[in-house]
């Protein structure tokens, strides 16, 4: 089993900011194993902070951040700060609500 990089993960906003800040990738790669990580352990392997994230753009669909993320999936955090009418077009409102279907 290789621990190369198989997934991207995007950063934007306020999560965007922290990582250039830290002087890191603002696209950071990192290995998933085939059983997947939640949401919340990828973020923290990335030492992201949960609290500056609404939940996941996961192949193009909004999600919670209990979402099981799998190699290759296309993913994105959602930064905190979305404003009102993006949330409901993108999806947000209704992944935080845990609203979507898998």
């Amino acid at each position: 089993m290789s621990d190369a990089p198989n997934t991207r993960i995007r950063l934007y906003g306020n999560l965007h900011t922290l990582r250039r800040e830290r002087g890191l990738p603002t696209v950071a790669e990192i290995w998933l194993p085939p059983e997947g990580r939640t949401g919340f352990e990828v973020a923290e392997i990335l030492d992201l902070p949960t609290d500056r994230m609404e939940g996941v753009f996961c192949n193009h669909r909004a999600y919670g951040l209990d979402r099981i993320l799998r190699p290759g999936d296309e993913i994105a955090f959602i930064p905190t700060g979305v404003p009102g009418p993006h949330r409901f077009m993108l999806g947000i409102h209704a992944a935080g609500k845990g609203h979507l279907p898998d």
